[in-house]
């Protein structure tokens, strides 16, 4: 997968009014919004209309609200949302079927809307929408797209590990010199997801023989990214396979007392993925139409510059730059032939290898 370099220049978070220049009407956005970046708009938000749409969201209430918030005053469609863990809400979808009132799904994760996809409850989306993006950041049949962007790294303690001894690769960490050094969040989404694309790249004898190997080397299991990120800061442990976006979070928060740097691998490497968020409207949807009208406004420059801003996360859309925080990625950065639609059939077996490598016991 793929995210193009951005060639335009961000504007400061200021700028994220963009996401209601279009409102008219009567109440104002300071008055509808909750989001203080959000609020700094003095326009009016448009007529509420008789359209409605549930979005299923995966991805953090904090996170997408202010900008759902942002779609029904410049729209004035109704927006309902019902949050939850990406994979329960995928099994809801499911167990509803046609009775579902989902409109639109929101993930962290291409691996559950691969899922959707191929259990049928996904419809395909208008170029309107996917012309947006890369076509790298589309899935099969348009039936879903690309929101952000998050590169797997790896975290380091910089009071313990010193830059001559940073891995090449992220197959190095099995070498027994790094025992009992490496933290991974093995049940965290993120992670299953980069394994399943490991697994696909590489083949499952080298994948399942990596993690073997880091399981030999008393690798560390942590709950999921942040714990891990907050841990290598302290010097609990010495690295730490993490998304990218947490130490930078962790870093702004915290300042120097957060001991910590991102070491990113080679852009041809399997470490340094870069896993798309995603979005897709439901093969169900009374208002698909509405719904496709929402992912266009998710990946407009006002949402997508908030987005990479809030959660320092890479934005997909053509013409938007990343915070400038983040490193930018190169030209040929995580770039390899496995789509993420394979996801939706490999994390089954995913979660069955992690399972029986016997890497759990070490939590």
């Amino acid at each position: 997968m793929k995210i193009s370099p951005r060639r335009t220049t961000i504007a400061s978070i200021a700028s994220i009014a963009l996401l209601a220049t279009a409102c008219g009407g009567s109440s104002t956005v300071a008055n509808t919004l909750e989001d203080p970046a959000l609020s700094i708009y003095s326009g009016e938000c448009a007529e509420a209309s008789d359209t409605e749409i549930t979005i299923y969201s995966g991805r953090s209430e904090e996170l997408v609200k202010p900008v759902l918030d942002a779609f029904e005053c410049e729209s004035g469609i109704q927006v309902r949302t019902n949050f939850g863990k990406p994979a329960d809400l995928a099994l809801q979808l499911v167990e509803e079927g046609d009775r579902s009132p989902a409109d639109v799904f929101l993930s962290k994760s291409p691996g559950v809307v691969g899922f959707l996809r191929n259990e049928g409850l996904l419809t395909s989306l208008g170029s309107d929408v996917t012309t947006l993006v890369d076509d790298a950041n589309v899935g099969g049949d348009s039936n879903w797209v690309g929101i952000t962007g998050r590169q797997r790294v790896l975290v380091y303690n910089v009071d313990l590990v010193d830059e001559a001894d940073l891995p090449d690769s992220v197959l190095d960490l099995a070498d027994p010199k790094y025992a009992g050094q490496v933290a991974i969040p093995a049940t965290n989404g993120s992670f299953q997801d980069w394994f399943t694309v490991f697994r696909a790249q590489e083949g499952d004898d080298v994948a399942e023989q990596w993690l073997a190997d880091m399981v030999a080397n008393d690798a560390i299991v942590t709950e999921s990214n942040r714990p891990t990120v907050d841990a290598v800061g302290r010097g609990e442990y010495e690295f730490g396979l993490v998304n990218h976006y947490y130490n930078f979070q962790e870093a702004e928060a915290l300042g120097d007392a957060h001991r910590a740097e991102n070491h990113s691998f080679a852009s041809d490497d399997i470490g340094s993925l870069v896993i798309v968020t995603a979005g897709a409207v439901t093969s169900t949807s009374d208002n698909p139409a509405a719904g496709e009208q929402l992912l266009a406004f998710m990946l407009s420059n006002g949402a997508q510059t908030f987005f990479t801003n809030d959660s320092l996360e890479y934005p997909l859309a053509d013409g938007v730059d990343p915070a400038e925080a983040l490193p930018p990625l190169g030209d040929d950065g995580s770039d390899f032939d496995v789509t993420f639609d394979e996801l939706g059939d490999g994390l089954a077996g995913t979660v069955k290898i992690i399972e029986s490598s016997g890497i759990l016991a070490s939590s």
